[in-house]
């Protein structure tokens, strides 16, 4: 079920009164109950899928507790995450690496023996797994007790808002939640609904335009070349900034009315000054769980400096092949593996790239973005050869229309083109705007009329400039 679906908004107007009307120790069950139906509502057959992935994950958080020898409680991590993985790569791996061995073979002469299975990728897969294996490090690393009733652990696992798309919650900060006792408040409401809001304009106003000009060009790319290969990649960029962001925003106030507290995961990751900081503000409960479970574990940054380069491109290759089982993606998380340690090299060596005043800022701002542009070409395009092709004629001298990739929007193709360049601004000035203060808090002192005049005016263009029918666009980020 699709944040952005009518079946969405009947189903949450639906939950919400009956969860505040009901008393206190019936809600987790509520809500359990309600995320389930969430997950099965288009494949009801996974929902015996999460329910293994919960109990196994429930019962190896409590005999980590349980057992105190520490080769059998290694044992035990060992083999949950084992369980963990070898689900993930079941679903999601299994015939990418089957290709990829076929390809081998191929080359050898040989005939591969294992066919390729026909299977639907369980959606949020990688999400939920990912926050099940945080939950068992946690309770290895004693950082946390186990949740000893099945219920609430369960409701953690598969908490509908940040279910399919994530944000990675950590048990120690989700698990209390449950917990707490959260009365209606209309100040709460007032502001998620206002992220809500927000996430909506974002998904359905800008990143699904945007996603007629970037499917245009991406899907034929042969047929372009120069500047519409470029602002088709610019426009990738703030399309899946849009569209991710924008799924967190929904989550974030779906969460905030009911009374919960999720990870902000976005930080105007645009405007970072280079691809580590852009890490710190792009995904971030993703990158912070690279960060925990792998990249400190393989030494981090406390051995050598080869060693700390490697641990660098070990986890963002890593990080690409998890949000795509495809060599393309794994190239991607490589290129930012390469920048991330050219950066360290650079500081290592004790050299400051450019001086730190506004030039320079605007400079390495400059180089990032494109270095960031650059990588994305590796995630949106179908294959390498599609990429090469792309990378190979961004800079052809050309003649073409570039509002002609639009020709599938609402508006005349220039109008679109426009009306695109000014919704990016508007973007960029509310990130700029909340990376210096808080929006939200301006919005609550603003006088009454303003502010609902905003939040109408708002709700009219997701109404109506809105993309909807065929130019509706499902979260990328759904396939991971």
């Amino acid at each position: 079920m699709s944040f952005i679906s009518p079946e969405y908004v009947i189903f949450f107007c639906l939950v919400l009164p009956l969860y505040f009307w009901l008393p206190y120790r019936w809600r987790w069950p509520w809500l359990l109950l309600i995320s389930y139906f969430f997950y099965g509502y288009a494949f009801p057959q996974y929902v015996i899928l999460m329910a293994a992935v919960t109990v196994v994950n429930y019962y190896a958080g409590l005999a980590l507790q349980r057992v105190a020898d520490g080769r059998q409680r290694r044992f035990v991590l060992a083999a949950s995450l084992g369980l963990d993985v070898a689900l993930l790569g079941f679903f999601k791996y299994f015939n990418f690496f089957s290709a990829s061995f076929a390809a081998l073979f191929g080359l050898a002469g040989l005939t591969y023996p294992l066919p390729q299975i026909n299977v639907i990728l369980p959606i949020g897969i990688s999400f939920h797994t990912f926050q099940a294996m945080g939950y068992l490090i946690d309770v290895y690393r004693r950082r946390i007790e186990p949740e000893r009733h099945a219920g609430i652990f369960a409701t953690f696992i598969i908490f509908f808002p940040q279910l399919v798309a994530g944000p990675i919650e950590r048990a120690k900060d989700m698990l209390p939640q449950f917990g707490q006792r959260f009365d209606f408040d209309e100040g709460r409401a007032v502001e998620g609904l206002r992220q809500i809001l927000w996430g909506f304009f974002k998904k359905v106003v800008i990143a699904d335009r945007l996603a007629i000009y970037v499917n245009a060009v991406y899907d034929h790319p042969q047929e372009h070349s120069g500047l519409v290969l470029i602002l088709a990649t610019v426009f990738f960029a703030f399309q899946i900034y849009c569209d991710f962001s924008g799924y967190s925003d929904i989550a974030f106030g779906t969460a905030k009315i009911m009374g919960f507290h999720l990870t902000v995961n976005f930080r105007q990751p645009y405007f970072a000054l280079s691809v580590r900081e852009f890490w710190r503000r792009w995904h971030i409960s993703l990158s912070t769980w690279f960060r925990d479970y792998l990249y400190i574990p393989l030494g981090g940054s406390r051995g050598t400096l080869a060693r700390t380069l490697l641990n660098l491109m070990i986890v963002f290759v890593v990080s690409g092949l998890w949000h795509g089982a495809s060599w393309t993606f794994v190239v991607w998380g490589a290129l930012h593996g390469v920048y991330a340690v050219m950066e360290t090299l650079w500081e290592a060596r004790g050299r400051r790239l450019l001086p730190a005043n506004r030039a320079g800022a605007a400079v390495r701002w400059t180089l990032t973005f494109a270095a960031v542009c650059f990588a994305w070409i590796f995630f949106r395009a179908d294959n390498f050869t599609d990429a090469a092709y792309i990378i190979g004629h961004l800079f052809s001298l050309t003649g073409a229309d570039i509002s002609a990739p639009f020709a599938g929007g609402l508006l005349a193709p220039s109008v679109e083109f426009g009306l695109a360049l000014g919704l990016i601004g508007v973007l960029l000035a509310v990130d700029r705007l909340d990376g210096q203060y808080t929006v939200s808090g301006a919005l609550a002192r603003a006088p009454a009329a303003a502010r609902w005049g905003l939040y109408y005016g708002a709700a009219a263009a997701v109404l109506f400039s809105g993309m909807y029918g065929s130019g509706a666009q499902q979260f990328i980020y759904f396939q991971f």
